[in-house]
């Protein structure tokens, strides 16, 4: 829970460093299409009897003998919705009982319970005393609530105390965000060395954020495709755990860099899928890419597509761009001039120049250009 905002906090400077090294070409930085749902099957209407033949002669409820309909009940002869029959109960077999509830043996954390919960003076309360008295757990809890200011008032430097006190005892979550304090500099004196030591242990002890962020410092120190491939090891631990940025830069490395295992580089597209379905706008505009231009695997105009609105939807203003080009050309989609006039408008707007959307868009009537540019105010406001 404490890990995946903290991981945001590097996303930017980590980011560029990885994409100088891989020194990817301008197309590379778009996103793709569709939703979370893109590739999953769609499924035919379900009938009343769940596809199953009739037993010969007989027929279905609410039909035939009147005598056994039951009061209430719709029929179902397909004309209304069925209710739900379970696989136990067309089989005429009982549900099997469910199995004992194994004792628990572990030590309750109340103060994280209460925390869990929301309850967060209440956690403070009961986690205090054991920090005092060393406990780790309780001490990045306590510097958790202050860095927050959850049910307090924020106080940045006792948080950074009470993180240092607990990455000293080895908690791996105090270790990563301590680490971070002391790259920074701004709530305990900058130490470079002792925080890349911090985020390798943590990265060691299994912290998915710190694994990321270790394979960062990795490509920065050594730069080239020898930092790509000494980070891929911690990369691939942290997609492991669902860091989206670290599936991200995974998926580049699989693609961008020689001598991976041919394997493991068949897995490129999947990872950047996965870092897409997570929000990350980037990577939804390089999946979209990759399944136009049929990068790591075969071309998918219509998800490509899809990938791209869903990036453009979200504001990322290359992906807002790209969409305007796909529209003009109907790639994956039916030509549609005002949609694309919409996207050019609004991509423009951040500051994006294009001279050839620019000659289209100057191209449409007066009626068109209206329409697209009240589309991309209402877009806007919304």
């Amino acid at each position: 829970m404490l890990n995946r905002p903290s991981s945001r906090l590097s996303r930017g400077l980590s980011l560029v460093a990885l994409a100088v090294a891989l020194a990817l070409p301008a197309h590379a930085q778009e996103q793709p299409p569709g939703g979370d749902d893109v590739g999953a099957e769609k499924r035919g209407r379900i009938t009343p009897f769940n596809g199953a033949a009739m037993p010969e002669g007989a027929a279905p409820a609410g039909t035939g003998d009147k005598s056994s309909a039951v009061p209430g009940k719709k029929p179902a002869d397909g004309t209304a919705p069925s209710a739900g029959v379970g696989v136990f109960d067309r089989m005429g077999a009982e549900l099997p009982a469910l199995p004992a509830e194994k004792p628990f043996a572990g030590k309750v954390d109340e103060a994280y319970g209460a925390f869990q919960r929301g309850y967060y003076l209440t956690a403070m309360d009961l986690a205090l005393p054991r920090a005092q008295l060393g406990d780790p757990a309780a001490q990045t809890l306590i510097a958790e609530i202050l860095q927050q200011g959850l049910g307090v008032v924020r106080n940045p430097q006792q948080a950074a105390f009470w993180y240092g006190q607990a990455a000293d005892k080895g908690d791996p979550a105090a270790m990563f965000k301590y680490a971070l304090i002391l790259m920074e500099g701004r709530y305990a004196k900058r130490d470079r060395k002792k925080s890349e030591e911090l985020m390798k242990k943590a990265a060691d002890l299994g912290n998915g954020s710190a694994q990321f962020n270790y394979g960062q410092t990795l490509v920065a120190d050594n730069p080239g495709p020898k930092g790509l491939k000494l980070a891929m090891p911690y990369y691939e631990k942290s997609a492991e755990q669902g860091i989206a940025d670290a599936q991200y830069a995974l998926s580049q490395i699989l693609v961008n860099v020689d001598g991976i295992d041919e394997n493991k580089r068949a897995r490129a597209r999947e990872w950047l899928i996965r870092a897409a379905r997570a929000g990350f706008d980037t990577a939804q505009l390089d999946i979209a890419i990759w399944m136009i231009e049929g990068i790591a695997g075969d071309r998918n105009l219509e998800d490509g597509f899809g990938w791209m609105r869903r990036a453009a939807e979200g504001g990322n203003v290359v992906a807002q761009n790209r969409l305007s080009h796909l529209y003009v050309n109907a790639i994956g989609t039916r030509p549609n001039p005002v949609e694309a006039a919409k996207w050019y408008v609004l991509s423009r707007r951040a500051g994006l120049k294009d001279d050839g959307l620019e000659d289209f868009y100057l191209g449409l009537n007066e009626e068109q250009q209206k329409q697209a540019l009240s589309a991309a105010n209402r877009y806007r406001r919304s």
